[in-house]
């Protein structure tokens, strides 16, 4: 019987296959709308060639959320946020607890708020410390502002400088609540000593907004400027940080 040939064989592979494209997994894919991928590029083209003073807060807390929530229409969020906390300060300085009030706030974008946060005040730290403060006081005051200004309860820092009024250290010394801190002035005055400082600038905020000084806050300035003079330290100032403003014991002729 004659051999036949199978009309149903397969065409042979070629010998050299050229490289095939490699469908990209599911779930890597970019499932961004295109409408909010061009939003985010007008965004991004608008920072770079205007920088931040180009832009309103609302469209930099956009940017901030961008990687915590990608996929979605931030800007109704950085809107309510703002509407919320007043500005672009307060909604990086609100605590968590205030933030997860606000519809539409997670675990991610509090934690790119605080993320945001940190840099700023890690930022505003390395331009005074180590530092001629006095020098250098506009910084330093933009410093105290960014740390403090926006916090929810009172909060006491002291900068100590050397001899030559360079800051040498900056610590948080006592945190209390909206309205009062305990301050004690043998703990700060044995800090003092331990870091070797010769002067010492007080800081502490006021959560209400408006700065000015207490009798009580008065009357701990005094003491602790006794007890620094009794040690041969100075006390340079007083700062109280408001939401908008300072007030300077120093300016105001109470040191």
């Amino acid at each position: 019987m004659a051999r036949t040939h199978s009309n149903l064989s397969e065409p042979p592979l070629p010998l050299f296959a050229g490289p095939q494209p490699v469908p990209k997994p599911a779930s890597t894919r970019d499932s961004t709308p295109s409408y909010l991928r061009d939003h985010r590029k007008r965004l991004r083209s608008r920072f770079m060639d205007g920088g931040a003073d180009a832009m309103p807060d609302y469209e930099l807390l956009e940017m901030v959320l961008f990687s915590a929530l990608p996929r979605q229409d931030v800007k109704p969020l950085a809107r309510r946020l703002i509407d919320t906390f007043g500005d672009l300060a307060g909604v990086v300085g609100a605590s968590p607890v205030q933030l997860r009030r606000v519809d539409g706030v997670g675990d991610g974008v509090i934690c790119a708020l605080k993320l945001a946060s940190a840099v700023a005040t890690r930022a505003a730290r390395a331009r005074v410390m180590n530092r001629h403060a006095i020098s250098s006081w506009a910084a330093l005051l933009d410093y105290c502002h960014t740390v403090m200004a926006h916090r929810d309860v009172e909060h006491v820092r002291v900068l100590f400088l050397d001899r030559k009024n360079t800051l040498i250290a900056d610590e948080e010394l006592g945190r209390g609540t909206v309205d009062h801190v305990p301050v004690y002035p043998r703990e700060i005055l044995r800090r003092a000593l331990e870091v070797g400082a010769c002067a010492l600038i007080l800081v502490h905020n006021h959560p209400s907004g408006d700065p000015t000084p207490s009798q009580a806050d008065i009357s701990m300035t005094e003491r602790i400027r006794q007890g620094a003079g009794a040690l041969s330290l100075v006390l340079h100032d007083h700062l109280i940080i408001g939401q908008s403003r300072e007030f300077s014991f120093r300016s105001e002729g109470l040191l």
